[in-house]
């Protein structure tokens, strides 16, 4: 089968890219089953097991799908979706307001789907063989924050709060920065948290590795969260809120949830009863690129047999939930 996947960014992936690392992981693996891929990707992009095609901006993305493609796997949402004639299906990956989806929408946990009144989801998954082995014995010395800290709904604020309420653990920040303007000229000061910016391999590898665990208070419904999977990869438990995905993805064995900060924080100091090696076990086993590659080819056959994934077009069923969901600090 040859299969095009189209993604906005770029490939390989430098820095966190969250989807760019999904897809890339993705495509390697479909290649890897005997699938023939082309990327259709941000100008830059260049890989070494699939062909790249760069995305033209001055022309519409559809036009831009060659003859030979047997599916097209889109990553957001072009213009005029409805004049292809050509299979496809499209993954979301965020969480929006629009009201009526893609009868082909494919969504990226069991939460996000039902959200949108919809059973077509696949998790996420990624290639272990390109982060570095972890070390699941050797102590550690520190929790940590991943994911975007200037979206508020991330809510960095809240895990250094939650770190702050225990005796003495310390807090390492990725994704954000001490003084931020974005979010209303805050300042961070504690001793308790440091910063360490927008990181990616070697180095954010380093960090997760020595980390005894993640601290992912988020205020609204995630969609996934490779943070998560990340994170449990390099043995650490999850310590968050019960909101989107992670009720679905941390289960008892591999973390805690609450919405409130100190029952969080009494759970961080019980890190040490969590299996390392089971967190990470989970992750390698559960959340792989193969995984994700097979089931995304389960859903190729459904759209080339000619039928729909969804029955009826999915749309978010709670239009006004509110923007930040509760946090008790």
């Amino acid at each position: 089968m040859h299969i095009l996947i189209v993604n906005k960014g770029s490939i390989p992936v430098t820095l966190y890219g969250g989807t760019e690392r999904v897809v890339w992981s993705l495509g390697k693996e479909l290649n890897n089953l005997g699938h023939k891929i082309t990327f259709l990707v941000k100008k830059g992009s260049y890989c070494n097991f699939a062909d790249v095609i760069h995305i033209d901006e001055e022309k519409d993305i559809l036009s831009q799908i060659p003859d030979n493609i047997d599916i097209v796997h889109f990553n957001f949402t072009p213009k005029n979706l409805k004049t292809l004639t050509k299979p496809y299906v499209l993954t979301i990956h965020g969480n929006g307001n629009k009201k009526d989806l893609d009868s082909n929408a494919i969504f990226v946990s069991k939460n996000h789907a039902e959200r949108y009144n919809s059973n077509s989801y696949v998790h996420n998954g990624l290639d272990w063989s390109e982060y570095k082995k972890p070390t699941l014995k050797t102590p550690k010395n520190y929790f940590h924050f991943l994911g975007k800290a200037a979206w508020r709904v991330k809510n960095v604020q809240g895990a250094i709060n939650t770190i702050k309420k225990t005796k003495k653990e310390k807090l390492k920040v990725l994704g954000g920065v001490r003084f931020n303007v974005n979010m209303g000229m805050r300042f961070t000061f504690t001793p308790r948290a440091s910063f360490y910016g927008m990181v990616g391999g070697e180095k954010k590898f380093d960090i997760l590795n020595e980390s005894r665990g993640l601290v992912f208070a988020v205020k609204w419904h995630e969609p996934f969260g490779l943070a998560i999977t990340e994170s449990l990869y390099y043995g650490c438990p999850v310590f968050g809120t019960p909101y989107g995905s992670l009720s679905e993805i941390v289960t008892k064995d591999v973390g805690y949830l609450s919405n409130n900060a100190s029952e969080l924080a009494l759970a961080i100091e019980k890190y040490s009863d969590f299996s390392r090696k089971k967190c990470h076990e989970y992750a390698q086993d559960v959340f792989n690129a193969k995984v994700m590659a097979l089931a995304y080819l389960e859903k190729y056959e459904i759209v080339l047999n000619g039928n729909f994934l969804n029955k009826t077009k999915p749309r978010l069923l709670d239009q006004n939930s509110p923007k930040f969901l509760n946090w008790v600090d």
